[in-house]
């Protein structure tokens, strides 16, 4: 029978194992803090295997009230297996899922993205009464203002309720686009940010947070599950312009945040200026001769690449069902984000 013992403290990188003695499986995943209790949500990886036809088995989500030991709510959004064209079916890859409130209409509205075999990607947005569901599937095959949308995070102003969508249009820019009141589609309203050429220079997995009226933007390169030097950028508003203001993990001479991805910042409620870093540490034992990421992807996308060469590239095929998490508080000199490295910290250490 497995066994977990009560934790005290958050160990960045060391298998992060629920109440009942299992591995959590909340993978690009994001914190909301609902009457009290914390809720951690994201990608159930439990069932996907290196060259498994298993992407994902729904979405799954955890209560906590220390942010340290955290119960199994089960699969609040869960997989649909016998509909192959349904977004939600295991061999679609469906991740990275983001919840938001409206208070206006009482729901919680949560959005996944949907990559397309061929290269595309879509959209499907999910409403709920209650945090942990049900769930109820409102719209899909979204292509939000006839673009890809790749990685990204769904935004509530906190004075007036207006929503906002960061998105990666996939291969290209930073997309910031006006919710409706609803919060399940775009308004058309829309401006652009970072253009890129091609990755692994393009910005992905934008995390936002707020911060002193300040608006901030934590973005990672494109170079799939291997990990890339992050990058900070500030504004005075949603729209910009976002002012490019460095790497927020100074400690790190890899330039791989720390060997993870961050997918989300949640400020903690009951502390003066705590924010925390959620990022997956995808592959969690990469192989001696890896070939430099960045530089390889520059190459695969390079125009004139021959397709056919793919096959050769030398890159494992992680297994995410065992991929660990990176939580880690984030420390402010003026402008800048900065990301230490802690092999162990306590949210009790913060005023």
């Amino acid at each position: 029978m497995k066994r977990n013992i009560m934790q005290n403290s958050i160990r960045p990188g060391q298998p992060w194992l629920d109440t009942k003695g299992e591995r959590i499986q909340a993978h690009g995943g994001s914190v909301l803090h609902v009457d009290g209790v914390f809720y951690w949500y994201g990608e159930n990886k439990e069932h996907t295997r290196p060259g498994g036809d298993i992407w994902h088995w729904g979405m799954r989500c955890y209560s906590s009230t220390d942010l340290y030991n955290w119960e199994d709510r089960g699969l609040i959004i869960p997989p649909v297996e016998g509909d192959s064209t349904h977004p939600l079916h295991p061999s679609q890859l469906a991740d990275r899922p983001h919840i938001i409130h409206n208070a206006r209409t009482g729901k919680y509205v949560c959005w996944v993205k949907v990559m397309q075999r061929d290269g595309g990607q879509l959209s499907s947005v999910f409403t709920a009464d209650d945090i942990l569901g049900p769930y109820e599937l409102v719209r899909s095959g979204i292509r939000p203002l006839g673009m890809n949308a790749g990685d990204f995070d769904l935004v509530v102003d906190p004075s007036d309720g207006k929503g906002y969508y960061y998105f990666e249009r996939v291969h290209s820019e930073l997309i910031c686009a006006d919710l409706t009141d609803d919060y399940t589609d775009v308004t058309g309203y829309y401006s652009t940010h970072f253009p890129r050429p091609q990755p692994p220079f393009v910005r992905e997995a934008p995390a936002y947070f707020l911060r002193n009226r300040r608006h901030h933007l934590i973005t990672s390169g494109t170079t799939g599950y291997f990990p890339n030097q992050s990058e900070v950028a500030v504004a005075d508003t949603y729209h910009g312009p976002w002012t490019i203001v460095g790497d927020p993990h100074p400690d790190d001479e890899t330039r791989t945040s720390f060997r993870s991805q961050i997918s989300s910042i949640f400020r903690h409620p009951l502390k003066k200026d705590l924010y925390i870093a959620v990022a997956d540490r995808w592959v969690v034992d990469p192989p001696a001769d890896l070939p430099d990421i960045p530089e390889l992807f520059e190459k695969v996308f390079s125009p004139g690449f021959d397709p056919t060469e793919w096959g050769a590239v030398p890159l494992p095929d992680p297994d995410t069902s065992i991929a660990d998490y990176i939580w880690l508080p984030l420390r402010f000199d003026g402008d800048r984000v900065l990301i230490d490295w802690h092999d162990e910290w306590r949210v009790e250490d913060f005023d």
